[in-house]
């Protein structure tokens, strides 16, 4: 169950009912940071307390959530689409946002000159990776503080906005001191620690989808996010490990609907990393 909090209540009438309700033995998750938002209330709650939650001011209403294991990032939780602003780009609107750029940065120049072709071509969001996951510890992990201030100066060159990876909780405020949004990679996907640190940052996330993971599992990774106060959360579908033997991945593309018709969180995908092949993107 979700209680909505009365947006005209004061902090001092909202934090009380919280208190009040922190006395029944319930187990409450508080979602918002300098003003509580909403609170998700795990189990039932009984007659007489929901009663006074009815007829409380300090609530605007109540919605149930019928067992689902996600709660806040459901339809249920919220009809309508959320819309994730990066300056004057709107993620989840109607038009389509482009985001581009090498899996990683290997030098001022070469993300440089990519982020000047990506302009070119009307892109609107520069990726490039600073920190890098490998399979292989002997791999090639990024450039990271510098890659960031690579990646910082092609922006600024271009006007393009920012999104690259986050791999550590640890680094998550010096990442989003340069990104406009921040990337959570499929290997991180339940990275449960990492989550939990960027429901308290103050940028958009884009969560990929782990390339094993089930929808379920995927929305109750944005849940960690969310429920940690940081509503503006973008699925991504990047595809999954399949029998499928000639491309490194399997687009899922049902996933699109399907989140769509579950969530009110944006759904953008990454045809890159979908097939592997630079000649199956663009169709």
């Amino acid at each position: 169950m979700i209680i909505h909090i009365n947006q005209n209540s004061t902090k001092k009438e909202s934090q009380a009912l919280l208190q009040d309700l922190s006395k029944e033995n319930l187990k409450l998750f508080p979602v918002g940071h300098t003003q509580l938002q909403k609170i998700v209330v795990m189990g039932p709650i009984p007659d007489s307390v929901l009663k006074k939650l009815e007829s409380s001011n300090v609530v605007d209403t109540i919605t149930p959530t019928n067992g689902k294991k996600y709660k806040l990032t459901s339809r249920m939780a919220q009809d309508h689409n959320t819309t994730v602003s990066v300056g004057d780009i709107t993620i989840g609107g109607n038009d389509i946002v482009v985001m581009a750029g090498p899996c990683s940065i290997e030098s001022k120049d070469q993300i440089t000159t990519i982020a000047k072709a990506i302009k070119k071509a009307g892109g609107h969001i520069l990726r490039g990776g600073a920190y890098k996951p490998r399979t292989a510890p002997y791999d090639f992990q990024g450039l990271e503080k510098a890659g960031l201030k690579f990646l910082q100066k092609a922006a600024r060159e271009t006007g393009l906005k920012i999104i690259t990876e986050v791999l550590d909780p640890r680094d998550v405020e010096t990442v989003a001191e340069v990104s406009d949004i921040l990337q959570v990679g499929t290997r991180n996907m339940q990275n449960y620690a990492l989550l939990k640190e960027l429901g308290n940052a103050n940028k958009p996330v884009l969560l990929k989808r782990g390339m094993w993971a089930s929808y379920t599992e995927f929305l109750l990774a944005a849940e960690y996010i969310v429920v940690g106060g940081n509503p503006n959360v973008i699925l991504c579908e990047r595809g999954i490990r399949t029998h499928v033997a000639e491309l490194r991945f399997t687009l899922d593309l049902n996933a699109v609907p399907y989140l769509k018709k579950e969530s009110h969180l944006p759904v953008i995908v990454d045809p890159s990393h979908g097939t592997g092949r630079r000649d199956l993107v663009l169709p």
